[in-house]
């Protein structure tokens, strides 16, 4: 009997032992496997993060221009200084996407600024060439499909003409166009391009001066490598206007003009046959706000249906809907959680819009409703005097 269970101590122990070592091998099946999916899903995170360049003015901490990232449920990271500039203060990739551009806003010894080119390789910039933007503090960049570049000279109230070749490398200035203006107060003292765009074709450029408060109307001649001034040559804003930026409607007949100093939207319609016509102006503002503010950047969504602006003093997105025959309709406020919204941008998907507080060194992140198009608040991020966003 003693042996009989001497024998069953034995089996059960055993019994035990086997229990015990397939229960730890369960466990570190389930960590492996946990470790594997935990690892699965940081990679398919980085792997659905969309990378985008932020340029700066240098003149406080920041050093350039930086990538950060975005994942797909809108959280922000800093990736990288991507590359040593001096107050790269807007960016444009080339068409192909290959190399990106930055106007580098200063005046030199020479009294102009310059455009510098990069290679993009991945979340990193590789410096190719840099040239005259053909006067001060150039505050814009715009290239073409065929490789023409444009610049907005602020200070020196001009237009720069450039190339880009198939290796990146930037022309020598090819000319550039002089914009007059009476001097009417401290802001509109001269002449001071603020930007410039292709429309409505890719040789047909709209310069934006805030200085003259005007659109200015030039096309490129392309075997002469010039801007020619077309017939009417501008057109007047609002006195007091200040027009800064454009937004373009996706029916291409209505231009958005944003008014830093009035903090208006101006809607100027489009005819191949009869030109371009000034409509009305609607503010950026609240009805009950009164204090300083400035208006900056302007943006449409890809259905045309909500355009977005920003005000600098209120620091917020106003959000206009689009009605059918073009005009706006104020749907709302968003604050943008800091000070100095310069410059924002729609991913390219339109899921989101990314803000770049200036003054507050911050890039915030919203979600927008594609239905309504209002912004719902998701990240926050630091960044050195962020002037410039770009997917």
């Amino acid at each position: 009997m003693k042996y009989i269970m001497a024998i069953l101590v034995v089996i059960t122990m055993g019994s035990c032992k086997e229990k015990s070592t397939t229960a730890g091998s369960d466990k570190l099946d389930m960590k492996a496997n946990s470790e594997t999916s935990s690892k699965e899903l940081t990679s398919s995170k980085k792997a659905s993060a969309l990378n985008f360049f932020v340029g700066t003015y240098t003149e406080g901490k920041s050093k350039g221009i930086y990538t950060y990232s975005l994942s797909s449920d809108g959280q922000l990271r800093k990736v990288k200084l991507a590359a040593v500039s001096d107050n790269p203060s807007f960016l444009a990739f080339s068409r192909d996407r290959k190399f990106l551009l930055a106007v580098n806003e200063i005046k030199d010894d020479h009294g102009v600024g310059t455009v510098s080119s990069y290679r993009v390789q991945g979340d990193s910039l590789v410096f190719v060439n840099k040239q005259s933007s053909g006067g001060a503090h150039p505050c814009f960049v715009a290239v073409n499909d065929k490789g023409y570049v444009l610049t907005a000279n602020y200070t020196g109230g001009n237009t720069g003409l450039l190339r880009l070749d198939d290796e990146g490398s930037l022309s020598e200035l090819l000319d550039t166009h002089q914009h007059t203006a009476q001097p009417v107060n401290d802001r509109q003292d001269g002449p001071h391009a603020h930007s410039v765009w292709f429309y409505p074709t890719q040789n047909n450029v709209i310069s934006v001066d805030l200085g003259s408060n005007q659109l200015w109307f030039t096309a490129i001649d392309s075997n002469s490598n010039t801007l020619e001034p077309l017939a009417p040559k501008t057109m007047d804003l609002n006195p007091g206007d200040g027009p800064r930026h454009l937004a373009f409607h996706p029916n291409g007949d209505w231009i958005y003009v944003l008014n830093e100093l009035s903090n208006t939207v101006t809607l100027v319609r489009y005819d191949k046959d009869n030109g371009y016509s000034k409509d009305e102006s609607v503010s950026m503002l609240p009805e009950n706000f009164n204090q300083e503010n400035t208006g900056a950047d302007i943006h449409i969504s890809k259905d045309g249906r909500f355009l977005y602006a920003s005000n600098r003093g209120h620091n917020s997105i106003v959000i206009f809907r689009v009605k059918e025959d073009g005009t706006l309709q104020v749907q709302g406020h968003e604050s943008v959680r800091g000070e100095g919204p310069r410059n924002f941008s729609l991913t390219p998907d339109g899921n989101y819009i990314l803000v770049a507080n200036q003054y507050t060194n911050s890039i915030v992140s919203f979600k927008r409703n594609a239905q309504n198009g209002l912004l719902s608040f998701v990240d926050q991020i630091d960044a050195p005097s962020p002037v410039c966003i770009i997917f």
